[in-house]
């Protein structure tokens, strides 16, 4: 399996198939992802451990273990984790592409935007 690990944490993929991609996603405490958006693929995440916000258009949206949020293709999105700890949550993505390449980066604590 391949391990990334990017500034904010870092992400395992589970699985990369022609119709899907899974991926282990755990980012470090005060850290969030790039807002971001997605021209080929859809995605779904389901937190497993800590406490986050998922941003997805306007809305911000508390995570707590076990729940869960949609991303339809097109959409602004970004996961902060507000907790003290790791926050950890399965992105199961859906489309016709899974390649970094579909990443658009709208704003980025990092300098990637």
């Amino acid at each position: 399996m391949e391990t990334d690990y990017r500034p904010w944490g870092f992400y395992l993929v589970l699985a990369d198939e022609p119709d899907h991609k899974v991926k282990r996603i755990s980012v470090n405490p005060g850290k969030r992802l790039s807002l971001q958006r997605h021209r080929r693929r859809s995605e779904h995440w389901y937190l497993i451990r800590g406490e986050a916000v998922a941003t997805i258009g306007d809305r911000e949206i508390p995570l707590r273990p076990g729940e869960t949020v949609d991303i339809p293709c097109g959409a602004n999105h970004r996961f902060r984790n507000t907790g003290n700890g790791e926050a950890t949550f399965i992105e199961i993505q859906t489309g016709e592409y899974f390649g970094e390449e579909d990443i658009e980066r709208l704003a980025d604590d990092y300098g990637r935007a």
